[in-house]
Order: C-alpha cells, then structure tokens, then sequence
C-alpha cells in the first residue's frame, strides 16, 4: 500500500509538472549563457549526446526507485537498501535542492523586478547599453533584490503548501503550454532579424576546434541541471505515480520536450545576440539584456515582453516548486497541517540562506569563493559537483541494489518495452553513466 496521499490526476499532470520541474531556469536562463560561453554548436551537440546517453537512463532510474517505492526521496532509498547507507542519496539531493532554490529564488526575484519595471514602462525604448546599466542597477540595489527574491519564494512556498493535485500540478498545467507558443512567436522574430544568420550558425554549426575538459563538463553538467536528474527530484515526483503508468514513455516525453525547449531558446537568444552585436558570452545576464532589446523592435513588443517574463517566472516557479517539493515531502510525509508548516519554514530558511547570493551582484561583489561570487560560486558547487555526484550514485545505486528481474518488471509494467530497449536501457545505466561521470570529474581535477 502506497505511503503517500497524493497523486497525480493523470500521466499528462506528471509530465507537465516534471518536465515543468526540468523546464525552467535550467534551459531558458542557464542553457543560452552556458552555450555562448562554451563554444556554442559544439556544446549544444555534446549536451544532446550527455541527455540522451546518461541523462535519459538516470531519469528511468529515478521514475522506478520513486515510483516502485512509492515513498519520498529518503524513504524510498531506505526501503529499496534497508540498513545501509544509500539513503544519503535522497540526503544529498535534498542539501543539493537547498542551496540550488537559495540562489533560483535570485533569479525568479530578478524576473519580479523585470515584470515591475515591463508593467510601469521603464523597460520600453531603451538601446542596449541601457538595457544593461537598467539591469546592473537593478541587481546590485539590495533592498529591491531581497524583497523580489522574498516574493518569488513566497509564491513557491504557497503552492506548495496546497500538495500536488491541487498546488503544483494545476499551476503546471496552464504554464507550460503557454510557455511553448510565447517561444515561438519569439523565435519568429528573432531569425527575421538582421544578421540573425550568424547567431543560427554559431547555436547549430558545431565547431570541433572549441572543445574543452570545461565545455564537456559543463555540457554534463546541464543536461542533470536541464533534467532535474541527481537531485532524486523525480524520485519524488514519480512517487506519487499509478502503477499503471508508461515510465519509459513520461521519460522519452520529458528528454524531448526539454531538448526541444534548449533549441527554442537558443534559436530565440543567438539570432538577437549576432543581430544586435552583442557578446554570446555575457553570462548570466544574457537573457536580460538581449530579450528587451529584441522585444523594443517589435509591434507591441512591450506587450510580448511582459508576457514572456511572465511565463518564463511561471517555468521558473514549475522548477522551485519541485525543488521545495523534495524538503517538504519527508517532513510531511501526507499529513496536509505538517505540509503548510513546513512548507513555510523550510521556505524562509532557504530565503535567508540565499541573502547572500542575491547581494553578491552588489553590496558583496567584493566576496569571491575560487574566485568566483557567493552567486556563482552556489551555481558551481551544485551544477558541476553535487549533481553529477548524486547522479553517480543514483547510477550505481538501482543496478547494484535492485535485480534485474524487478528492474524489467517496473520499466514495462504499464508499457510494452522490449527486452532488447531494456538491456540497452540497462548498459547505459549500469556501465556508461559511471564511466562517463567518473572521467569527465577526474579530467575536470587534473587528474587525467
């Protein structure tokens, strides 16, 4: 019997809620600065073969652990691998989630601002350069920054604290098919632009001359990061599936769509990058500098720019609410009054906890960590360390710990796999995963 009250309503609310979870800042704030700083075309290949070959296997690992169990990420562990350590799996995807929302909920704050400034009209008729002094003012002022972020926290802690069918999944349901035709007007006018050529090429046209040990990492990096896989995210969210659900099938579908988005908003970021002369290497502020410049050639551009901030604060929160989604669930464990309480205080831990990030733009830019902000020093530890780790273990975990006979059981219960996809599913989990994690991190610390 199942621990867990909550489902969902149908495989649909589950694959829009995790490809929502997938879905957010992952692939359309992070992917465009990430792929313009490591070698464009070159990066978007190797992170497709990272999301195919590793990404895709863990995330089935993932939907059976959580959904053969039925429990949250730390019980389900404990269940599978009872008297043993492997439950710190679930320990470490919940501490990774922690200090993954503390520096999201920045960003979410920078959007509320950029929502702001779009309503009361300060963002419309300005050039590019004062897109990015617009910009730069706004993030290093500390007491707007705080309150944006408290905002955007807010907002994800009260859905939550309304469970799955009623909270996450009906927010999900109308964000992210919104989201997908905003792109594509976006994209329309983006490669109608001058010179728009150029920035296609750079995003489509691998060049083999820009790969590094940096652009193999950070490419594996953000296919966990895009996915939500490492985290035991989708342990929890597949907890709350039926058994008669297709896990291969919401798996292909999640991959897809968010493949599928990473190309959308590269095509709607690079044409305007290359257009407007601008550097495809401008970080994390990309988005918010390029996207208004782009909007302001538009008919009605303010109009489109206010609605893409607004979907793309709707994928932003589809993503933290899974996050909290993970802290909350064994604190919970059901019971809707411990849900709301600890939905809160979890939530303003987190809020403090991210203070200093969202001031490492201002007040403590003088703060470096190796070198890098307090806000990018959080993004490092957790895209290209804490994940990839927690996928490592995920992918020793299921092959060492579930046999093989309850692997073929769970993956085509529901669905109509084929003992050939399966031992494919299965060498690419139990071997290649691994290897793959394990050389890039050992060439990443010199050691190769």
């Amino acid at each position: 019997m199942s621990n867990n009250v909550e489902q969902w309503s149908s495989k649909l609310a589950f694959i829009l809620a995790a490809a929502g979870s997938a879905i957010g800042l992952g692939a359309i704030w992070k992917f465009p600065y990430v792929a313009g700083t490591s070698g464009g075309g070159i990066f978007f290949l190797i992170f497709i073969l990272f999301t195919v070959l590793v990404g895709l296997p863990l995330l089935l690992g993932e939907f059976i652990i959580g959904r053969s169990t039925q429990k949250d990420a730390i019980q389900s562990y404990k269940q599978i691998a009872p008297n043993s350590l492997w439950h710190n799996i679930g320990r470490l995807g919940i501490i990774t989630c922690f200090i993954l929302l503390s520096f999201y909920s920045v960003v979410g704050g920078w959007i509320l601002i950029y929502i702001f400034k779009g309503i009361t009209g300060e963002l419309s008729g300005l050039t590019e350069q004062q897109y990015s002094e617009l910009f730069n003012q706004s993030i290093s002022n500390p007491s707007m920054t705080i309150f944006a972020q408290l905002l955007f926290m807010a907002i994800t802690i009260f859905v939550v604290s309304k469970g799955v069918s009623n909270g996450i999944e009906k927010a999900s349901q109308f964000m992210m098919p919104a989201l997908f035709i905003l792109f594509i007007v976006l994209i329309i006018r983006s490669v109608t632009l001058d010179g728009a050529m150029e920035g296609i090429i750079f995003f489509l046209k691998p060049d083999f001359s820009n790969i590094t040990s940096e652009t193999i990492l950070y490419a594996m990096g953000q296919s966990f990061f895009a996915l939500s896989v490492g985290v035991s995210v989708m342990v929890t969210y597949s907890s709350y599936l039926s058994k008669k659900e297709n896990l291969p099938q919401s798996a292909i579908s999640i991959v897809v769509l968010n493949l599928l988005v990473a190309l959308l908003a590269g095509l709607a970021i690079f044409p305007a990058v290359f257009s407007f002369d601008l550097a495809p290497d401008a970080g994390p502020v990309l988005l918010f500098n390029v996207l208004p410049t782009v909007f302001n050639q538009m008919p009605f551009g303010m109009f489109f720019l206010i609605a893409f901030l607004l979907l793309f604060l709707f994928a932003t929160l589809t993503s933290a609410f899974s996050m909290l989604e993970i802290i909350v669930a064994p604190l919970a464990k059901g019971n809707e009054a411990k849900r709301k309480k600890f939905s809160w205080i979890i939530g303003l831990c987190i809020f403090i906890f991210g203070i200093p990030s969202t001031l490492s733009y201002g007040v403590l830019s003088d703060v470096l960590i190796f070198d890098k902000s307090i806000f990018d020093a959080a993004d490092f530890l957790v895209s290209n360390i804490l994940m990839p780790l927690g996928a490592l273990f995920i992918a020793l975990f299921v092959p060492a710990k579930i046999s093989k006979e309850m692997l073929f059981h769970e993956v085509t219960q529901g669905s109509k796999l084929s003992k050939k996809v399966f031992a494919c599913w299965y060498f690419l989990l139990k071997y290649i995963a691994p290897i793959v994690i394990i050389v890039v991190f050992l060439d990443v610390l010199g050691i190769l």
